[in-house]
């Protein structure tokens, strides 16, 4: 009985098998991504948001709009769990709007936030930069307390 090596029962290699001089070796499923856990996350890397503040000009134009909140009240307070959170207080604008101002406000400053009845709450500390937002959005003006 003949001794069997690496391949078919004649003893030939299989083709493709890389082995063969002068032939490119096999592509590794690995390499394409069949197999790599984080390749579908690559695909989705630009719809992440960003970590960089992005202050578009249909959210805060350069001359504010006429018709806007008369004030708006902008405080830091302690958050869940201990972490800073700035409150927007006293806008006076329908949920709908709030909801629109806030995704603005998170786009410019790079922070996520949420609407709690008539407030918005960003995450972190962003009383320097938060008055000029607001008041290139249409806030005639701006309260720190």
């Amino acid at each position: 009985m003949a001794k069997q090596t690496r391949g078919g029962r004649d003893g030939s290699r299989p083709e493709g098998s890389g082995e063969d001089k002068g032939s490119e070796p096999r592509r590794d499923s690995k390499a394409q991504g069949f197999h790599n856990p984080f390749a579908r996350l690559e695909a989705l890397r630009d719809a992440l948001p960003s970590t960089k503040p992005q202050v578009r000009r249909e959210d805060f134009p350069d001359e504010p709009p006429a018709q806007g909140p008369e004030r708006a009240v902008v405080r830091l307070e302690a958050g869940r769990g201990g972490q800073e959170v700035t409150v927007v207080e006293g806008l006076g604008l329908p949920a709908e709007e709030l909801q629109a101002w806030l995704q603005a406000l998170q786009r410019g400053l790079a922070c996520t936030g949420s609407v709690e009845g008539e407030r918005l709450v960003l995450r972190g500390d962003h009383r320097f930069k938060l008055p000029d937002l607001l008041l290139r959005r249409g806030v005639k003006r701006v309260v720190q307390g």
